[in-house]
């Protein structure tokens, strides 16, 4: 074999081997960069709901009831099962003095969740507000069967007896909310003033 023909096999070689290696470069980036997996609709429905939120909090921190309004009605069309949204939705409008809508939203809350003490309490207190006392008793009852340790839960109970009538119920009421917590000052006042009423 001449010299030029070891010269051109050699050359032949290395092309074959740069055309190769191009190859495979050109075939890499699908094995390495595949596409990424598809984002569901709900976890940007998620995502976006969960960012309206925290606006809407920020907005009710700085007084703008209108503007954390808006932020929640937007959030809750995006997730319109989620508690805390309406549970928020709904305090939001007793604030706005809207009680029917509080409560309407508080149901439906109640609907989804019924274990939560905390929108028991707000409903009972809603009901309070406009006059439904014995609609507010049975969901503050309801609220101690979930947590019978809530302090609070005692204290507005024990004011709704005393709106009631139910003096003696209501101190047995503010004792208990003492017995969880001794350092609440309301609650003491309020048993105090019964005692003096007497």
């Amino acid at each position: 074999m001449s010299i030029f023909a070891i010269i051109m096999l050699g050359a032949t070689g290395f092309f074959a081997y740069q055309i190769y290696r191009h190859v495979q470069i050109l075939e890499d980036p699908i094995e390495k960069y595949e596409e990424p997996a598809p984002v569901s609709t709900k976890s940007i429905l998620i995502n976006n709901s969960t960012a309206l939120v925290d606006e809407a909090d920020e907005a009710y921190s700085e007084g703008d009831l209108e503007r954390a309004l808006d932020k929640l009605n937007r959030a809750n069309t995006l997730s319109p099962n989620n508690t805390e949204i309406l549970n928020k939705l709904a305090f939001i409008h007793g604030k706005m003095g809207d009680t029917q809508e509080a409560i309407a939203l508080y149901l439906r809350s109640i609907e989804l969740d019924g274990t939560d003490d905390l929108t028991h309490n707000a409903i009972a207190s809603m009901y309070k507000e406009q006059g439904s006392l014995l609609l507010a008793q049975e969901h503050y009852e309801k609220a101690l069967e979930i947590d019978e340790h809530y302090a609070i839960t005692y204290y507005n109970y024990g004011n709704l007896l005393n709106e009631m009538g139910e003096g003696d119920k209501a101190a047995k009421m503010y004792t208990h909310a003492l017995t969880l917590k001794e350092d609440f000052p309301e609650a003491r006042k309020a048993l105090e003033q019964l005692k003096e009423a007497k």
